[in-house]
């Protein structure tokens, strides 16, 4: 079994039983949208500017993921770009915006994690919050599994 499949295969025995799947699949979007905007609005140093004014912890980090998604499969990662750039335009948006994008990356955050909670609620207390927990950790592979879910319906492979 290929390292993807691996992780997808894992990632969806942990969902089997969402209470609500429709509040999850908007949640996970809302969590990494959330948490690259945390990212994007941290200070960076000088030297970041040096090498681009859009070089910043949230778009580093939404480059680490593409690069990853490109490595696990080449389909998947095709399918991800527009979701990929589309974080970035949203989280340039915001910067343009008179928004604080501090705040909105924050309530985005906190909003996406409690629809993760509420897609584990039928489990007891402590299961639940390390579902939670493990989602967080993986946040990045949930819009891959998102994804496959859709691929596996449409069947294309991946």
């Amino acid at each position: 079994m290929s390292e993807t499949h691996s992780w997808l295969e894992r990632y969806e025995n942990n969902h089997q039983d969402l209470t609500w799947p429709l509040i999850y699949w908007a949640a996970v979007p809302m969590v990494v949208v959330g948490a690259v905007g945390v990212l994007w609005n941290l200070p960076v140093p000088e030297e970041f500017y040096a090498i681009s004014p859009l070089l910043n912890w949230g778009s580093a980090f939404l480059m680490a993921s593409a690069v990853y998604y490109f490595i696990i499969s080449l389909p998947l990662a095709i399918g991800l770009l527009p979701f990929v750039l589309g974080i970035a335009f949203i989280q340039q948006w915001l910067q343009a915006s008179g928004f604080s994008p501090m705040r909105v990356a924050i309530g985005f955050t906190i909003a996406g994690i409690i629809g993760l909670w509420l897609g584990h609620r039928n489990r007891s207390g402590i299961d639940a919050l390390r579902h939670l927990v493990e989602d967080l950790q993986t946040i990045m592979i949930g819009p891959a599994w998102l994804l496959s879910v859709i691929y596996r319906r449409l069947r294309i492979p991946y």
